[in-house]
């Protein structure tokens, strides 16, 4: 490349260079051709478009008394769902035993809660004597009276 060559391309560069600044400080000082301005859907017409999307909307208070109703529900149905466990057992009375023996052994297998309560009960009642021996099917839904009734001869 000569230096002539070298010349006119700096110069067309300049020339170049000015005329773009000439356009950037001297235009129009905004774009209002070029701008495009979109609008924001009205509440309405988000709703409506969520809605036909199969959106749910609620207002907090609706929010709020749908999440009360799932939690009095959850409430009565773990009320409903408790469950009753009935213990069943084989009680096998050996003669020698005592009414204090039966009792720790019910108490041991869950049928009664407390064999001194149950000694106590066979004392009030006169029984500690007719106990009989054998094997007794009880369950633990079964009262303190009808336990007695099963073991002791009357």
């Amino acid at each position: 490349m000569t230096s002539k060559s070298i010349r006119s391309f700096a110069g067309g560069l300049i020339i170049a260079a000015s005329t773009c600044g000439a356009v950037y400080f001297f235009g129009p000082s905004e774009a209002t051709s070029t701008q495009i301005v979109e609008e924001k859907p009205s509440e309405e017409e988000m709703k409506s478009l969520l809605t036909s999307e199969g959106y749910v909307i609620l207002t907090e208070e609706e929010w709020k008394n749908q999440l009360a109703a799932v939690e009095t529900v959850e409430k009565k149905t773990k009320e409903v769902i408790k469950e009753t466990v009935i213990y069943r057992t084989m009680l096998s009375v050996s003669s020698g035993m005592t009414s204090i023996d039966v009792g720790r052994a019910l108490e041991k297998a869950k049928i009664i809660d407390n064999a001194k309560e149950f000694f106590n009960k066979v004392e009030k009642k006169g029984l500690s004597k007719a106990l009989r021996p054998g094997t007794y099917e009880v369950e633990s839904d079964m009262t303190m009276d009808e336990v007695i009734s099963i073991i002791f001869k009357k």
